[in-house]
């Protein structure tokens, strides 16, 4: 008898689920370890996607879950305003070297939704500090998204993240994505044409007066809008274009960041840098829920400045730094350096990205994208509709054993950066199969 039939699931509201279908037909994992769940019915299943993009470390790793058993049994809560403990100035400094140079202070928070609202509470109150507090409004870009509070889904552009909840945020504007599939399906990491896309953000400052913006921020690459790789300059013209015009950029690497590139983060990979990087995901490999932002140091003292006994930022968490957290993101980034995981998945490209592809030309197939250890395969609507062939993809790859992601038209890879060729077989291998069987 599987546990499932002596639970009950009517109390539990699951998050971007269907909830109906689900608890219908429930999938439920009750174990992980490295690579692999396993479910109540007691399978072994490939993780295919880290998780939710987050597990980079690979599941259950031995020295992060010490660290936070120790942690827990010592210091489990720490008074987060006007008091901190040691852990957290540790953790700070060790993600500021690992950051951009310059951008070397750390805000804590819990999520990367509650990072990104940080990074925009702090660019209004950087330039307010400044005496621009005029420069209110904020551009984000289609397909872009930023979490689920109302900053970040006023500023990221997913349409049904945003259609039932009102007019959201004013002041909103959003550049156009970069996904054109009639000139770059296929395309193999960067692709070639789409620079001058970039000179959209252009146009929209003339249009709103930039002296009235406060950022633009972006994923530097897509990720759960469909891996959509920026084309080559872009984003260092996006960078020119807000240094001309005084307007931060915030770049969004809840993704990105932590090896998914095999770089720490998007901004190193690309050399391109920017004025604030939001992060959280890989920060503990999933462990325990925690996200920062990086900002330029500049942001930090022009904030500072004022008598020392005020209160500079009205804004925070109650677990923000939370010990727990803390110590599972000091012993992951020493897992990551240790075991030269980000190593690794550069390592991997060049077969993540020859595997992926080789599903072109299998049904419904429109186009194939991919850069570092992330990938996207989009269906086309020539048979199925492209949301129902993903769907059956997605359960067809499930029932045998590994575990992908579908998200409307296309299904995203992800694995952890522990993967090895092996594993990269068998997620191409249960795909190509499940591609060829649905009708």
């Amino acid at each position: 008898m599987k546990p499932q039939e002596n639970l009950n699931l009517d109390n539990y509201w699951l998050p971007f689920t269907p909830n109906k279908k689900f608890k219908a037909n429930p999938r439920l994992l009750t174990s992980a370890k490295c690579m692999y769940y396993k479910t109540d019915d007691d399978r072994e299943v490939l993780d295919g996607i880290a998780g939710l993009w987050c597990t980079n470390a690979g599941h259950c790793h031995p020295k992060i879950v010490e660290a936070v058993q120790n942690q827990v049994a010592e210091l489990d809560y720490a008074t987060a305003f006007n008091m901190s403990h040691p852990k957290a100035f540790e953790l700070a400094e060790k993600i500021s070297s690992l950051t951009p140079e310059g951008l070397d202070r750390i805000f804590y928070g819990n999520s990367g939704s509650e990072a990104v609202e940080t990074a925009m509470k702090v660019a209004l109150a950087y330039h307010a500090s400044k005496g621009e507090g005029q420069r209110t409004k904020f551009i984000g870009r289609e397909k872009g998204y930023h979490g689920v509070n109302f900053g970040g889904v006023s500023v990221g552009g997913l349409t049904p993240n945003r259609k039932s909840f009102g007019p959201l945020l004013p002041g909103i504007d959003h550049m156009p994505h970069t996904w054109d599939v009639e000139h770059m399906a296929f395309s193999k990491g960067q692709p070639e044409w789409g620079l001058h896309l970039a000179d959209e953000l252009e146009k929209i400052l003339m249009l709103q007066d930039p002296s009235t913006v406060a950022a633009v921020i972006i994923e530097p690459v897509t990720g759960s809008g469909g891996v959509i790789v920026p084309p080559k300059g872009y984003l260092e013209r996006i960078r020119e274009i807000c240094t001309k015009h005084n307007v931060l950029l915030i770049f969004d690497e809840v993704i990105t960041g932590f090896g998914r590139l095999g770089c720490c983060f998007a901004a190193n990979r690309f050399d391109v840098r920017p004025d604030m990087i939001t992060m959280a995901k890989g920060l503990t490999s999933a462990m325990i829920p925690m996200s920062a932002v990086a900002f330029d140091n500049s942001i930090y003292d022009q904030l500072m400045e004022g008598p020392e006994a005020m209160i500079e930022l009205f804004h925070g968490y109650t677990y923000s730094g939370h010990p727990v957290a803390c110590a599972a993101g000091i012993a992951t980034l020493d897992v990551y350096e240790e075991e030269g995981l980000f190593d690794n998945a550069k390592a991997m490209e060049p077969q993540f990205e020859e595997a992926i592809h080789s599903l072109k030309g299998l049904n419904q197939v429109i186009d194939i994208r991919n850069i570092g250890l992330m990938g996207a395969i989009h269906f086309g609507s020539n048979g199925l509709p492209a949301t129902e062939f993903a769907a059956k993809v997605f359960q067809h790859c499930y029932d045998n054993n590994v575990l992908v992601r579908y998200s409307g038209e296309f299904l995203v890879l992800s694995p952890s950066l522990i993967v090895e060729p092996t594993h990269i077989e068998k997620i191409i291998e249960a795909l190509k199969t499940a591609i060829q069987s649905v009708n």
